[in-house]
């Protein structure tokens, strides 16, 4: 049930309207300071303060990582403090990524779709700010024709001179034109409660955007540094079974004289053909790394025309920008949304509070009403009306209330999740920068057991050929290096991504941007999509 009173409602006919012009716009001026000047029920939104850690990691890391020859062996220091570029994937030296990354920027449907999002946000927005905001006002005109009685109109029972009617009856005609006026006044803040939470969506779409950005540039970066190693793997595993592909002609024509045994031969014949069984595996990952990176960059496998990139042209960052704890939740692009979706939660406490109270609205209306449209708008034929009315919830079940509960239960709700985000930002830039210690300790070691391997198998291959030891050594020899050279090039490529997750983690440097993505705030023109419609 609800009450609902209009304690200035009036009606007349005046035969002028400037004194009745001077009266309305008082009273909306007055009605309209007193909506914007009301009270804005519900909590007002603060930022979530940031974390107090002074550092990621559980044990203090060293200020530089080991160093290593070869690909990817460069120490490099951790720059606590230091803001990240922008365009950071520029910093590995390579114009084939810095290519992908501008394709992928230029043509990713991903991001086109985010920006998209973004625009609807921000038209979503402009359509609320003007609905619930400011006052509606519609123009409308009429014409009715119609027979009465004449009795019903207190006219002649012989009916109307002249009129086709017959007799006892009239034929009328009303024409009308007005202009209505109606206007919600916010005492209590609900329809300000509202455009907060549809601001909030819009910082929740630009964040998305953002997020979208820096995944999808971090993604081409990585799988580029994915396709480099892969690529080095495939090489070094088809050096090693040319290689072994030569020792077995050695030890064919070493069986051929009776110099081994025919189990010689069918021993490396399976090492040959092991190794070789690894290669189409390989062959394969390469091209879905590669088919990957065509989309990515917003084209098909067949038609992208990838470049190649190689381990060897590729440059480790030697000095790494870490940002402080403090500044972390300004920076991952995923915190900034979570962080607006609280504050649109937020908005809607407000406007949960809002609905328990008293409802405030003024409706106006002025025109002209006449029989002839010679006349229509003579002042003798001005008409106007001015209401006011104010509505009251009394009973609903406990609708307002319940809802009120929820909105805070979702507050609640959007809180933890809140907490979750920056945990696991947290989580991502600890297990980042302990990769990037471990990693360039873990090279160290596999360079020196390449080194070893590498020297172990050629004394083994001297003295195989002296007779001085077995071939079952030969082959271990052999089996130790392919293990450990491989191993030697992953170890490669993983200091190289390890670098790429850390810019990631960190939220990009897309604050640093010279220029905007586009300028999303713009609208499309009225009626046409900027994409076509198939």
């Amino acid at each position: 049930m609800k009450i609902e009173a209009g304690p200035f409602q009036h009606e007349r006919r005046p035969r002028v309207f400037s004194r009745t012009a001077r009266a309305w716009s008082r009273g909306l001026t007055l009605l309209s300071a007193l909506a914007l000047n009301g009270c804005a029920v519900g909590p007002d939104f603060q930022v979530p303060p940031p974390p107090r850690d002074t550092s990621y990691t559980e044990q203090v890391l060293p200020e530089a990582t080991a160093s290593a020859p070869g690909p990817g062996g460069e120490a490099q220091r951790l720059a606590a403090g230091r803001d990240i570029p922008a365009d950071w994937w520029t910093l590995f030296r390579s114009p084939q990524i810095d290519g992908l990354v501008r394709e992928a920027l230029a043509h990713s449907p991903t991001l086109g779709a985010a920006q998209a999002t973004l625009r609807e946000a921000h038209e979503t927005l402009r359509a609320n700010e003007g609905g619930l905001l400011l006052p509606a006002v519609t123009g409308q005109a009429g014409a009715t024709r119609e027979r009465a009685a004449a009795t019903a109109i207190g006219g002649a029972a012989g009916g109307a001179p002249g009129s086709t009617a017959g007799p006892g009856a009239y034929d009328l005609t009303l024409l009308n034109a007005t202009v209505n006026v109606s206007y919600n006044l916010d005492v209590f803040g609900s329809a300000r409660r509202q455009i907060e939470g549809f601001g909030a969506q819009v910082d929740n779409s630009y964040y998305q955007l953002e997020a979208t950005y820096l995944t999808l540039t971090s993604s081409v970066v990585t799988t580029a540094l994915q396709e480099a190693s892969v690529r080095a793997q495939l090489q070094t595993t088809q050096e090693i079974a040319d290689a072994q592909a030569e020792e077995l002609k050695l030890i064919q024509q070493q069986y051929a004289v009776g110099a081994v045994p025919k189990s010689s031969v069918l021993q490396q014949q399976t090492q040959l053909a092991t190794t070789r069984a690894s290669l189409p595996g390989l062959e394969k990952q390469l091209q879905q790394t590669r088919n990957q990176l065509a989309v990515l960059v917003g084209a098909t496998p067949s038609r992208a025309a990838l470049p190649t990139i190689r381990l060897e042209d590729l440059t480790l960052p030697s000095e790494l920008p870490v940002s402080l704890p403090s500044e972390l939740v300004r920076q991952r692009p995923d915190i900034k949304q979570s962080e607006a979706q609280l504050h649109q939660a937020s908005a809607q406490i407000g406007v949960a509070t809002a609905a328990l109270l008293p409802q405030f609205s003024i409706t106006a209306q002025y025109g002209n009403e006449g029989g002839a449209l010679a006349h229509l708008f003579d002042p003798a034929n001005a008409i106007w009306s001015l209401a006011g009315s104010v509505t009251q919830p009394i009973f609903k079940g406990g609708q307002l209330v319940a809802q009120r509960r929820a909105a805070l239960a979702a507050y609640d709700a959007a809180w933890q999740q809140y907490r979750a985000t920056v945990l696991l930002a947290f989580e991502n830039v600890a297990n980042t920068l302990v990769a990037l210690d471990a990693d360039a300790r873990t090279l160290v070691a596999d360079v020196d057991a390449d080194d070893l391997a590498r020297e172990t198998l050629g004394q083994v291959e001297a003295q195989y050929k002296l007779g001085a030891v077995s071939y079952l050594a030969l082959l271990d020899a052999q089996r130790q290096y392919s293990q450990t050279h491989v191993s030697l090039v992953q170890a490669q490529g993983t200091r190289f991504t390890d670098t790429a997750t850390l810019f990631q983690a960190l939220g990009g440097g897309w604050w640093n941007r010279a220029r905007p993505l586009a300028d999303v705030s713009q609208p499309a023109k009225t009626g046409t999509p900027q994409t076509p419609i198939p």
